[in-house]
Parts: C-alpha cells; structure tokens; sequence
C-alpha cells in the first residue's frame, strides 16, 4: 500500500476545508439563519402592535334619578342605555326609580347623583330654597296631565265641576295645573268639593269623586283597559300647558363638568329620538327595571307619548323662556311661588345644541 505523507501545504488546504465546511454548518438545513431574529423596530420580522389598538377607555359612572317608578314614561333613557348611546358618550349610566321616597331633586341636590327627572314648576321651587338645580333638557314639551271622568258622568269641561267632588293630588304639578285651569275657568274654587287622593283609582271608579287628575298616557288608559270610557279634560284647553317632565341637574356640576353634562344630556335625547322612530320597541325595554310591568299597557303608554314629545314639530327636549317665564307667573299668582326666579338659573339650552 502506498503512503500518503502530509506536507506543510496539504495540511494547509485541510484546514482551510474544514473552516469552509464548519461555517456552512452555520445555517440548518432549511437555509434559514440560527442566529437570533432581528428586533421588531427592524421591520423585517415580527411586527409591533398597532397603535390603534388601545385600552379600553373607562366609563364615568353616573346615576339618573327618574321622578317616578319605572315605566314607558322613560323609555327614552332606557333607549339610551339599551342601545349604547349612553356607552358611546363614555358614560355608564344607572337609572333609579323615583317618588315620594326618593324625590329627585333632594336626591341630585344632596351630590350622591348627578341628574334627574322632576316636574319644570320643581325646579322653580327647589330654586326659591336655595337649591342649585338647573333644566338642562324637558321631555314632555305638551303636559300630559289632564283631568278626565267617567262617560256617564256628563263632566266633560272645568265648568261642569260646580258642585262635584273632584279629586286632587296635593303638593305637586298636577295640584298647580288643576287650580291653575279652574282659575282659567273662571270658576270658583269653593264651588267644588276637593277630596285629596293618592294613586288608587277606586274612588273614580266607584263614583266617590267624579273627575280624577292624572296623566293622558298613564291613568286615562288604565281605566279604559278596564273598559270604561272616559271624558278628558286638557290643560291647553284654558290656554295651559307647563312643561312636565323636566331632566335637571345641579349648577355645580355644570361648572365642573360641563362636558359631561353635555355628554349625557345629548345623549338621552338620541334615545329619545329614538323613542319617538320605535315606540313599540322601546316600550319593551322598561320590563327590565321592573318585573310587574305589562307589555300592552307599556306600549299603549309610549304610542300615546308620541304627540307630546315633539308637538309641532318643535326640536325635541328644546326650552322656551316664555314657556318657563308662564310657569313662573302661574305659580305667584296661586301663591306656590312667592319670589320670581331668575331665567339664566332656573333653565339651560346649551348642551341642546
């Protein structure tokens, strides 16, 4: 066998192979580097979140004091919650029912709520106290409250009322808008025989009193549920319409926050609007408040809302100094009110518009 001998020079050249073979090692088989992946500021790998993709922004938590219990009455704001009117403004708003037990304007007054829903002629009362509260929006711009008897009754004008026993809800709107339209009437108010009621329908129906006051879109249908047909006596009938439900708050919020309060207030009213688009939809949403609630009743409720909403097509939740300025002077005149509010206080448009 022959014998290979090594010089300096081959044992070169080995090398300078093996040095090539060892750096081709270097990658594996698929072609693709070893070494480590290039940082995502490089842009040829991995790629850096977008910058679009932030947080989610937290939601002010806010609370809404209605005036009454939960019904169609407030679908408008229940619309707002329901379809996420209330969320797109940042807010996360809680609704609490109202009444005797919790006044609203006491409630958002004391600081622990933010807004609430309370009759026009309130406002200008809490204002004579000393408390702060401000209209930022009304609701109802036609009153729905009106007095209404039975049929058979024959009562069907203020004048028919000499010498019946008519029944009256004290210390409130409906007390103003009663004696305000007897007043209109011209007739006089011991000609009548006053018997103080609540809420049960009992004494109207049983012919203990012969007109009752309540709301067109509450009372009025209730009773023609039962079967009964009524006669209905409206306020704008003797020249009267005060606004009703009224959204309020407190003048220390609007200074505070007054973005907030734009927030909402535009808010609630694209839930109304879309109230007024989908009555039969939106009468549905207030069985989530409250469990004894009937569907027929809660839409008959927000179908006959309709009318006074947007009457005349007039903007919706838009005040009018003349309106407020008639409220203002009707309640001196009855003796509710004795010291004129100042207008600038007592109601606010721009976060309307």
């Amino acid at each position: 066998m022959r014998r290979i001998t090594l010089t300096n020079k081959s044992i070169s050249i080995v090398m300078a192979l093996m040095l090539l073979m060892l750096s081709a090692c270097g990658a594996n088989g698929s072609g693709e580097s070893n070494a480590a992946p290039e940082t995502a500021t490089s842009g040829t790998t991995a790629e850096a979140p977008a910058a679009s993709e932030e947080a989610p922004k937290e939601l002010k938590k806010v609370v809404l004091r209605l005036k009454w219990v939960h019904q169609a009455q407030f679908a408008g704001f229940y619309a707002a919650v329901k379809k996420g009117f209330y969320e797109e403004a940042g807010l996360d708003v809680e609704i609490r029912p109202g009444g005797s037990d919790f006044p609203s304007v006491q409630m958002v007054a004391s600081g622990s709520e933010q807004f609430g829903v309370t009759g026009a002629d309130q406002i200008l009362l809490a204002r004579e106290k000393g408390v702060p509260v401000t209209a930022i929006s009304t609701i109802y711009r036609e009153t729905p409250f009106v007095l209404f008897s039975l049929k058979e009754s024959g009562i069907a004008k203020v004048e028919d009322l000499v010498g019946q026993t008519a029944g009256v809800k004290l210390g409130g709107n409906e007390e103003l808008t009663f004696r305000a339209m007897v007043s209109s009437a011209g007739v006089d108010p011991k000609s009548i025989e006053e018997m103080p009621i609540k809420f049960d329908l009992s004494p109207l129906l049983s012919g203990q009193v012969k007109v009752w006051p309540g709301y067109v879109i509450n009372e009025v249908l209730a009773v023609q549920e039962l079967g009964h047909e009524v006669n209905v006596i409206k306020p704008s009938d003797y020249g009267i319409n005060f606004y009703a439900d009224t959204l309020f708050t407190t003048q220390e919020l609007i200074e505070k926050d007054p973005e907030m309060v734009k927030s909402f207030t535009q808010a609630s009213m694209k839930g109304w609007a879309y109230a007024l688009e989908n009555p039969e939809e939106v009468a549905a949403f207030g069985l989530d408040y409250a469990d004894n609630l009937k569907l027929e009743h809660e839409a008959n409720m927000m179908k006959a809302s309709v009318p006074l909403l947007q009457p005349q097509n007039l903007p919706l939740g838009k005040m009018d100094a003349e309106a407020w300025s008639t409220l203002q002077d009707s309640l001196m005149g009855l003796g509710f009110l004795k010291n004129a509010q100042t207008m600038e206080d007592i109601f606010t448009n721009e976060f309307l518009e």
